[in-house]
């Protein structure tokens, strides 16, 4: 029997990617710019990728977006999304009416870790926790290869919760974009990792420093990998993942994976860590990836 065609898409501020998946295989990948605060052309070019790719492979598929943003699920609309054009809008029942057939939506952090819980470095791994490290700090929460959602749709999203604790050396206290202080992506992403190094070099920089035996760059790596390690701590506590896969530009550097495991021990409530710490197995494909494996009924 012919697996049924997964068609994701990734919608991001600059390009809009869709992928289409035959039995987790990837048979074809697209992508094109993203209409600038255009959210009547951001609907046209979605239909219109996912009408093109049928076309051309002669099937029709399921229909998953990942979207820098969340489905209210009060109302439906789109709330705390980076591309402004999308707040407040149905995106959902506008895609459904255009291409007619259900579609789902799904934050693309959330994209993230259930492409890596499917068929990534957390496959076969009954919980996951999927961390996103690059501009912001996300995460999501997959069990059983599905997706955990709650009542305010903000499953994973502990970049919001303050650093644990906190001391001297964590330097002084800064706002976040969500109005308070010390949030965990004020410490963890890399625009504030950068910010907080006072080093004058931007997050990238700052590993390939430290990789070169810079003194002041190491010590700066040494004090992210620390506060990692409290962070996800606090995740460990809460919610015991048997996996923890990270993503993101920041999950590139290998000192993570040496050195915060060691660290969890001091932080986590129990006699040994058994958590997995592994980076994601797709990369930057796992968000779009993540998004065609929404329709991952099949694997339940």
């Amino acid at each position: 029997m012919r697996t049924p065609l997964k068609l994701g898409i990734d919608l991001g501020g600059s390009k809009v990617e869709i992928i289409a998946l035959d039995n987790g295989r990837q048979i074809l990948r697209r992508r094109a710019p993203t209409p600038q605060g255009d959210y009547q052309k951001t609907v046209t070019l979605i239909a219109s990728l996912v009408e093109d790719c049928e076309r051309e492979l002669g099937r029709q598929g399921s229909v998953g977006v990942g979207i820098p943003g969340t489905r209210s699920p009060d109302h439906g609309r789109i709330k705390n999304a980076n591309s402004q054009c999308l707040i407040g809008e149905d995106l959902q029942a506008d895609l459904e009416q255009r291409l007619q057939r259900p579609v789902r939506l799904a934050n693309d952090a959330d994209c993230f870790a259930l492409s890596e819980a499917c068929d990534g470095a957390g496959e076969g791994a009954i919980s996951v926790f999927g961390v996103i490290l690059g501009t912001g700090v996300g995460g999501g929460l997959v069990v059983h290869r599905q997706l955990l959602s709650g009542p305010n749709a903000i499953a994973g999203e502990w970049g919001h919760n303050p650093l644990p604790w906190r001391r001297s050396e964590d330097g002084p206290s800064r706002r976040c974009y969500c109005g308070l202080d010390d949030c965990i992506e004020t410490f963890l992403s890399g625009p504030g990792w950068a910010a907080r190094s006072n080093l004058g070099l931007d997050a990238s920089a700052l590993v390939s420093a430290a990789e070169a035996d810079d003194a002041d760059a190491q010590k700066a790596v040494d004090r992210y990998c620390d506060q990692l390690a409290r962070g996800l701590a606090s995740v460990i506590n809460l919610i015991d993942p048997h996996v923890i896969v990270l993503g993101g530009g920041l999950s590139n550097c290998t000192a993570l994976y040496s050195q915060v495991m060691p660290l969890l021990p001091r932080y986590v409530f129990s006699d040994k860590v058994n958590t997995r710490l592994l980076q994601a197995r797709h990369g930057d494909s796992s968000g779009v990836r993540g998004a065609a494996w929404l329709w991952n009924d099949d694997l339940r």
